[in-house]
C-alpha cells in the first residue's frame, strides 16, 4: 500500500506542475473545473447514503469556475454575490417542481457541497489569475501538501499522542511537525521567488500566513474525515491508488483556499 501512495504522489505532482505552468488562465480554469466536477461527484455519491442530493445543481455549479476569468472583472463581484441566492432559488424551485419529494435536507447537503468544493476551488483559480498568480498559487498548495507530507512522516517517526478520534491515526506530534515542515518549505520557496522571480515577499509575513494556512488545512483534513465517518466510508473513491479519491487528496487545500486568497491579497 505504501508504494502505491508514493507512486501516486510522484505522478500527481508533475501533472499539477504542468497545469499551473500553463500561462493561459482560461485553460487552467478548465482544469480546475474538471477537478471540481470529479470532487463534487465523489462528495455527492458519499452523501447519497444519507439523502438524495440535487446532483445536477452541484455539477452545474462547478461550471462557474471555467467562467471566472471570462466574466468582465467589473461585474465579477456582483455575479459571485448573486450566485448564492440564485443557487437557493434553483434548489427551492426543485422542491416545488417535485412536490416536496426533494426535501430541505437534500437541499442543505447539496448547498454545503457547492460551498465546500466549488467556491473553494474558485478561490484557487482567483489566486492564479492575480498579478504574479502563477507564483502565488503555489503557497496554498505548499501549505496543504507540505503539511500532509511532514505530518505523515513526523507522525510515523515520533507520533505518540492522538489528536482527535475524528481521525485516530493523526497525532499531535504529526500535526506540529506538519506545520513546521510546511513553513520551512514556504520559506525556501519564498527565497527562490524573491531571488530569481523578482518577488518582494516578507519572510516574516509569509511565515505567519504559512502557519495559519497549515493549521486551517489540517482542520480541513479533519473536516473531510468527519464527513467520511458520518457516511461510513474509508475513502471518497479509489481514483488515486494509496490516496483514495480526489477529495481525499485535496481536502486540506480546498478548506484553506478562501483564506489563502484573502491573505495573499496582502502581499
Amino acid at each position: 500500500m505504501e508504494w502505491k501512495r508514493y507512486t501516486s504522489a510522484l505522478l500527481g505532482f508533475p501533472i499539477v506542475l504542468i497545469i499551473l505552468l500553463i500561462r493561459n488562465k482560461y485553460i487552467v480554469d478548465i482544469a480546475f473545473t474538471i477537478i471540481a466536477l470529479l470532487t463534487m461527484h465523489e462528495y455527492l455519491n458519499a452523501v447519497s447514503k444519507k439523502c438524495n442530493p440535487v446532483k445536477w445543481v452541484g455539477y452545474l455549479a462547478c461550471i462557474n469556475i471555467a467562467l471566472i476569468h471570462i466574466i468582465p472583472s467589473e461585474f465579477l463581484q456582483t455575479i459571485v454575490i448573486l450566485e448564492i441566492p440564485t443557487i437557493f432559488l434553483i434548489l427551492f424551485s426543485q422542491v416545488i417542481v417535485t412536490n416536496m419529494k426533494t426535501t430541505f435536507k437534500d437541499l442543505v447537503y447539496t448547498f454545503f457541497g457547492i460551498a465546500y468544493i466549488v467556491f473553494s476551488i474558485m478561490c484557487i483559480a482567483l489566486i492564479n489569475g492575480m498579478e504574479n498568480g502563477n507564483i502565488l498559487v503555489w503557497y496554498p498548495i505548499i501549505a496543504a501538501w507540505g503539511t500532509d507530507i511532514f505530518a505523515y512522516f513526523t507522525g510515523k517517526a515520533i507520533g505518540k499522542h492522538k489528536f482527535s478520534e475524528v481521525s485516530p491515526k493523526k497525532s499531535i506530534e504529526g500535526c506540529i511537525g506538519g506545520t513546521i515542515g510546511a513553513v520551512i518549505l514556504i520559506l525556501i520557496y519564498t527565497y527562490v521567488a524573491n531571488k530569481y522571480w523578482g518577488m518582494e515577499v516578507s519572510y516574516y509575513i509569509i511565515s505567519l500566513i504559512g502557519t495559519v494556512l497549515s493549521i486551517i488545512g489540517q482542520i480541513g483534513d479533519f473536516a473531510a474525515s468527519s464527513i467520511k465517518r458520518y457516511v461510513e466510508i474509508k475513502d471518497f473513491s479509489n481514483m488515486i491508488p494509496g490516496h483514495g479519491g480526489m477529495l481525499d487528496r485535496i481536502d486540506s487545500l480546498i478548506f484553506l483556499a478562501p483564506f489563502a486568497y484573502a491573505l495573499l491579497m496582502l502581499i
